[in-house]
């Protein structure tokens, strides 16, 4: 789906040779050659907070105190050092304009009010309006689409793609659409406010009722402010971004927030056209004309608009928030709009339970999900000390054919840090995890900035919780400052512990990138060695990996305190669907380069010599 990818679903990828590409452009120089695929690594970075020099770090800062990064901070150098990591697309979180604790009068932005605000700087997931970018991110506020637009530029120069969020679930609560393109009406316009629910309302209401604030909200932890009064003038109330039906909100709901009708009636059943079962069979072209005649609720055409506005703009994609609150019709009607403009658009949803997953992906035409309830949840009660790698085979094979779909990883703005103590405990610790992660499957792997240096999230910066690299607030990221060295992007500030870690995830990231094996066949061959292989610990995982050009055996070790010597076994199902003869076959790590063993065939069965340190992994290739 990718410009120079083909993407292959539930067969082997098949290969062509280099000497069989020469030879097929000879015969015929017209004909084009199938492109190899490659896995796909995202880098997600917090935009405000990436390119921020400040250290101060002080609670509840402002951005004079702390600091605050810019679009301008995505230097060449800073995005040819992202692309040489290992990466193929970046993720800009905190685009769209949203609600911030700031005065911006002067370029005709209206204040917002502390009582809906999630602390100073805002959730990036409460937007203001979604024709504009964050005043924030700008040198000059008043210019800041333009900067935006010279981001987008500078970044295809570097050869990635980038993704921006898009949050139909969802809007600030004070939405003001005042970049909004010449006939674009505001959300809830037209709305009749005297009911409930109207199919082409954007909102749902509280009839006959006044929006209060949530008991126990000290906004920005007490400070004196003009509107930092406990009042927020909304009549009627609506409904709260979580669905939350209350006038007066819970201080755990998305009180900063009011939630989207996509016509959905308030009993749960469904007011617009039902696509046929048949359809999670059909492209995306299918889709779109479906959709064409069809009479769809308003807030389906205002978002469809939003996503066709940023593509036109050279945006490569989008993540979309919360996708599972909103049925997966509207996901159908839009992502087959996105995908008729660009047909490589790459299109993630954050979706949690996996018995939608497959209503997602083939009939919202999702590229991508969250692997997190199953993948993520899987590997963070191992490094804990809750749960054994066996269950990741399981986990595997239930998905096996949507495992391409499932966007890996184990690092993100709303997850606790990996390197964090609640998490992993260390960096170190969260290498085979890692490994894991990024060769287990064809998915996309997603890296979130610092974790490739180790960040912690230790900071308390505010409203955002210890752990967390606050989304909220106005931080510094210690480890990743120390890479970025003051606008160098060289890494000069690093310990020498950081740039082992950085290291590790640039040998990881580029290989994984060039693998063909990582886009071809899985078998775990964990279930053989844990009930024949002596000395075989708990905490060692293995499976094999492999397409027609390429044979990967990954042995990787969550013990963190726990050296293992095994003779590994490699059975002889997977010599045979190899096509191996009996015989010594050299295989080399292709992490380090340096760790070379023997797979001994014998009999038509392989037997590997593995002795493997805590924390270790190996990627022996054939």
């Amino acid at each position: 789906m990718r410009k120079s990818k083909t993407i292959v679903l539930g067969i082997s990828v098949v290969l062509l040779s280099a000497a069989c590409k020469t030879k097929d452009l000879k015969m015929n120089p017209e004909k084009k050659v199938v492109a190899i695929e490659k896995k796909i690594v995202v880098y997600q970075v917090f935009t405000r907070l990436f390119g921020n020099k400040n250290t101060n770090n002080k609670p509840w800062g402002t951005i004079e105190e702390n600091g605050v990064g810019k679009f301008n901070d995505f230097t060449d150098k800073a995005l040819q050092e992202i692309k040489d990591l290992g990466v193929t697309h970046i993720w800009y979180t905190g685009v769209p304009h949203h609600a911030v604790i700031r005065d911006y009068n002067a370029i005709g932005v209206s204040k917002d009010d502390p009582d809906i605000v999630k602390g100073r700087a805002g959730s990036p997931y409460a937007v203001k309006d979604y024709y504009n970018v964050n005043p924030d991110l700008a040198v000059d506020p008043a210019n800041r689409l333009q900067e935006f637009d010279a981001l987008v530029v500078r970044t295809h120069k570097a050869g990635l793609k980038l993704l921006i969020d898009i949050v139909p679930n969802h809007i600030a609560r004070k939405y003001e659409g005042k970049s909004n393109p010449l006939g674009v009406k505001d959300f809830g316009a037209d709305d009749d406010v005297t009911v409930e629910y109207k199919r082409d309302n954007n909102f749902y209401y509280i009839p006959n009722s006044k929006f209060e604030v949530p008991d126990d909200i000290t906004a920005l932890n007490g400070e004196v402010n003009l509107l930092n009064d406990g009042e927020f003038h909304e009549i009627p109330a609506k409904w709260t971004g979580n669905g939350s039906r209350l006038a007066k909100p819970d201080k755990n709901d998305w009180y900063e927030t009011v939630k989207m009708n996509y016509g959905i009636r308030p009993d749960g059943s469904k007011d617009f056209p039902q696509l046929p079962a048949e359809y999670e069979t059909k492209s995306y072209k299918v889709h779109f004309e479906f959709w064409k005649d069809k009479d769809v609720p308003d807030s389906w055409k205002k978002f469809r608009d939003i996503a066709l506005y940023w593509t036109a703009k050279g945006v490569d994609g989008f993540r979309y928030d919360m996708a599972e609150m909103v049925p997966y019709e509207f996901w159908s009607y839009m992502n087959s709009a996105v995908k008729m403009k660009n047909p490589d658009a790459f299109l993630l949803a954050e979706v949690y339970n996996p018995d939608e997953y497959r209503d997602y992906i083939h009939l919202g035409k999702m590229d991508y999900l969250y692997d997190k309830v199953e993948t993520y949840d899987k590997l963070k009660d191992i490094i804990q000390g809750k749960s054994l790698p066996d269950g990741l085979s399981a986990i595997q094979l239930g998905m096996k054919d949507i495992e391409h779909h499932m966007l890996h990883f184990l690092d993100n703005h709303d997850e606790q840090r990996l390197a964090s103590p609640e998490f992993a405990g260390t960096p170190e610790k969260g290498k085979p995890l890692m490994v894991v992660s990024t060769t287990i499957s064809s998915s996309p792997t997603m890296v979130y900035f610092g974790q490739e240096v180790g960040e912690a999230g230790n900071e308390n910066a505010g409203f955002g919780a210890h752990s967390r690299t606050s989304i909220f607030d106005y931080i510094g990221v210690p480890s990743h400052q120390r890479w970025m060295n003051n606008g160098k992007f060289d890494g000069g500030l690093l310990t020498a512990r950081e740039k082992d870690l950085r290291d590790f995830y640039k040998r990881l990231l580029n290989f994984s990138i060039n693998s063909s094996a990582l886009m071809g066949e899985f078998e775990e061959i964990q279930t053989i060695n844990r009930q024949f292989t002596a000395g075989f610990d708990p905490g060692i995982y293995s499976y094999t990996r492999w397409s027609d050009t390429e044979k990967l055996i990954v042995v990787t070790n969550f013990s963190w305190n726990n050296s293992s010597s095994f003779e590994l076994i490699v059975p002889s199902n997977i010599i045979k669907k190899w096509n191996l003869k009996d015989g010594i076959y050299t295989i080399t790590d292709q992490l380090y380069e340096i760790s070379k063993a023997k797979l001994e065939i014998l009999n038509g069965e392989g037997k590997v010599q593995i002795s493997i340190a805590p924390s270790e992994s190996f990627i022996y290739q054939l």
